[in-house]
């Protein structure tokens, strides 16, 4: 049993970080727009960056296909959890995919370990698995928007929401006390890797000079 949930941990991960590698920012600036989106604004993969450099279409495009990854990653740790080792959670299998999606989108094997910040992977992840949560972030993060119309303070609130709300809703599930701390500790780890990545950010943040959607470019 041991080397089964070895073998289901490590397929786990290996397929969620190499979806992550696929960052479809990168892929689209460079087929459709013959640029490289990580040389403009914050230099991110994401949907943000790709919406202030080329526009609506590459932007919407962007966050369909990180949202869908992080779907499927954890689809395919969910039904190797179920496979290989049935007797566990399969959202245990599901949960370490989505790390390892996440780690895949900011530093994708494929384009030189440089990606985004892996907010909406995980957001396709928590939508996956626990949907009232996802409508639950989504509201908290337009509540905030609508109020500073500043994108990575938003995803920096929901970030550090999300462990929270996790760990609610699968109390409320009636999760084992195992369980829960395996996907509380996952949690913590996704939402600390989010903030991490939004470092400079929240030294602009501080500063006061964060960039408001839709200001004019300086």
């Amino acid at each position: 049993m041991i080397l089964k949930l070895i073998a289901a941990c490590v397929l786990a991960a290996l397929e969620g970080y190499l979806l992550g590698s696929i960052v479809f920012g990168i892929m689209i600036s460079k087929l459709f727009c013959h640029d490289d989106v990580r040389t403009h604004g914050s230099g991110s993969a994401g949907m943000t960056n790709m919406l202030r450099t080329y526009g609506a279409a590459a932007g919407a495009a962007t966050a369909i296909g990180d949202v869908a990854k992080g779907a499927v990653a954890v689809f395919i740790g969910q039904w190797l959890f179920e496979m290989l080792v049935p007797q566990f959670e399969p959202a245990c299998g599901a949960y370490l995919a989505a790390i390892f999606a996440a780690i895949g989108h900011m530093k994708p094997a494929w384009f030189g370990f440089h990606g985004g910040k892996g907010v909406l992977v995980c957001g396709g992840a928590i939508l996956a698995l626990q949907p009232l949560v996802f409508l639950a972030l989504v509201i908290i993060f337009l509540i905030e928007f609508a109020i500073t119309r500043i994108v990575s303070l938003g995803s920096i609130i929901i970030a550090a929401l999300y462990p929270v709300l996790t760990l609610c809703y699968w109390a409320w599930q009636g999760a084992a006390p195992s369980t829960l701390v395996f996907i509380g500790i996952c949690s913590v780890i996704m939402a600390a890797m989010v903030i991490y990545m939004h470092r400079s950010n929240i030294q602009r943040l501080r500063e006061g000079t964060e960039y408001r959607f839709g200001e004019k470019k300086k």
